[in-house]
């Protein structure tokens, strides 16, 4: 915006210019636990969660903040994080202490905090594009200072801020209440699994029903299945390398975990307890090549499904980011439309069935139903109802994951064929309807971020009130600021010459 088009009373400037100063901040020794054993509140980014916050999560001492390079900082000075997350501010309602990555900024007189607080929430995206660094983004203090700024008068500063933060009160309510429902629409979906999956969803429909094959006559069939399908692909393999089964070759068959019912609950009549590895089948996805981002091995017909691409799935699994040619195919494995897929590394335990035949990594496990009397989808539907068990249980080092063996134990209910179909089909039509619900909330929320953001625009742009002829111009509150600037400068020059003097 050029000065001919700018609001009356408006002057185009820099952050700098609004500022007298900028105080830095440090962190105190750990190796000294008594820095961390006082009651002044020490902020760093975690604690920058509300705009106007009233603790921190750790605090420390006045030695320490004498023994580091951490300032003690007014209550209700505007602070931003110059460090990781860059360009979020707060006005901390309580004398505090800060930590390296933030930077407390001393307004000049005439400023108001909160238009500059709100100024630099709107600016944040400009901020995060200026900063810089491989491991860390960080942005420099002299980028700081020129960020560009569009200064109304003190007065119109004021009705500025009034008119914003009746706003976004009323914006933030409706938010939060959108936010709520969307969890209570989570908490609902996660009910439905439960039932369904402990057999209250179809108590009505057994009433009424009474399959013909209960589920542990179904276990014991597949069961059946299970073996008779491994013995038959040993004697192909016999056959192919033209050798005589072994004696007693049949005693090699890997039984699968049986599932441990000691603390698990009691089943509906006519359900039963098994193990995944007992109604399926679970092996690891495989890409052998090293490294796997060799270009050779990308870009062919097959699609390569990855973590991220099960983690946006519903339920059904078509598109993918990238796909293997016939090298990537090679040090792979294709796996058929229907298989489940199981992420076990950065996102545990989250599913998605695949519509398509597909390779995927050993990040990935595959699970093929053991007999067409299993349902994938009740199998898939029972995977989200201990999805989130799976991730808390999961062993971290450099990052969560499980493994093979850990998903062989799963323990899962079996109810008869029938029953499992009825159990798809009344989680089909719920949780159609609650994705629908989520769907719109979704939407209202994108709709208030739009929101939020024009608010900010006009606020910054000098829509959002109008101007008053009286007002004094922002002009004569930065010729203000600068001598104010100017004269602390030369008192702590004055300062410096007697302290050497007096040293003399």
């Amino acid at each position: 915006m050029s000065d001919l088009n700018l609001p009356s009373g408006w002057v185009e400037t820099t952050l700098g210019n609004a500022l007298i100063s900028v105080v830095g901040g440090g962190t105190p020794s750990r190796k000294v636990p008594a820095y961390f054993s006082g009651r002044i509140p020490w902020f760093t980014v975690k604690d920058m969660k509300a705009l106007k916050p009233n603790d921190a999560e750790e605090h420390i001492s006045e030695a320490a903040i004498a023994d580091s390079a951490t300032n003690l900082i007014p209550a209700n000075t505007l602070i931003v994080a110059t460090r990781i997350a860059l360009g979020r501010a707060i006005r901390p309602t309580v004398a505090c202490a800060i930590n390296q990555d933030l930077k407390a900024l001393v307004l000049g007189s005439g400023i108001n905090p909160d238009f500059l607080l709100h100024w630099i929430g709107a600016t944040q995206r400009v901020i995060q594009d200026l900063g810089s660094g491989t491991t860390v983004s960080g942005i420099r203090l002299e980028a700081l200072h020129g960020l560009p700024l569009l200064l109304p008068p003190a007065a119109e500063q004021t009705r500025i801020v009034a008119k914003l933060e009746e706003l976004l009160s009323d914006l933030d309510t409706g938010v939060a209440e959108l936010k709520a429902a969307q969890k209570k629409l989570g908490q609902y979906r996660q009910s439905l699994l439960k039932a369904a999956v402990e057999g209250a969803l179809t108590a009505g429909w057994r009433n009424q029903n009474r399959p013909t094959e209960t589920g542990a006559q179904l276990l014991e069939r597949i069961l059946t299945e299970r073996r008779a399908r491994w013995e038959a692909k040993q004697l192909a393999k016999f056959a192919e390398q033209d050798k005589t089964p072994p004696k007693d070759w049949q005693k090699k068959y890997p039984e699968p975990v049986q599932p441990d019912t000691t603390d698990l609950p009691e089943l509906p009549d006519g359900w039963v307890w098994a193990t995944l590895s007992q109604v399926g089948w679970l092996d690891r996805g495989r890409s052998k090549h090293r490294p796997r981002n060799a270009p050779h091995l990308y870009g062919g017909p097959y699609p390569f499904v990855q973590t991220g691409d099960i983690r946006h799935a519903d339920t059904f699994l078509s598109d993918v980011e990238a796909s293997y040619s016939e090298a990537g195919l090679a040090q792979s494995r294709l796996w058929p439309a229907g298989t489940m897929c199981i992420t076990i590394a950065a996102n545990i335990g989250k599913t998605a069935i695949l519509s398509m035949d597909a390779c995927f990594p050993d990040s990935v496990v595959g699970f093929l139903s053991g007999s067409d009397d299993v349902s994938i989808r009740y199998v898939e539907y029972f995977m989200r109802s201990v999805q989130q068990k799976l991730e808390d249980e999961a062993p971290a080092t450099a990052q969560k994951n499980i493994n093979l063996e850990i998903l062989e134990k799963v323990a899962i209910p079996v109810p008869p064929t029938l029953e499992q179909h009825e159990i798809v089909q009344m989680l089909d039509d719920s949780m159609g309807a609650a994705r629908e619900s989520n769907r719109a909330i979704d939407l209202s929320l994108k709709q208030s971020a739009a929101q939020r953001q024009n608010i900010l625009k006009a606020a910054f742009s000098g829509q959002l009130v109008p101007q008053d002829p009286n007002d004094k111009s922002a002009s004569v509150l930065l010729a203000r600021i600068h001598a104010e600037r100017v004269a602390r400068a030369t008192t702590r020059k004055l300062r410096g010459r007697k302290a050497k003097e007096a040293s003399l």
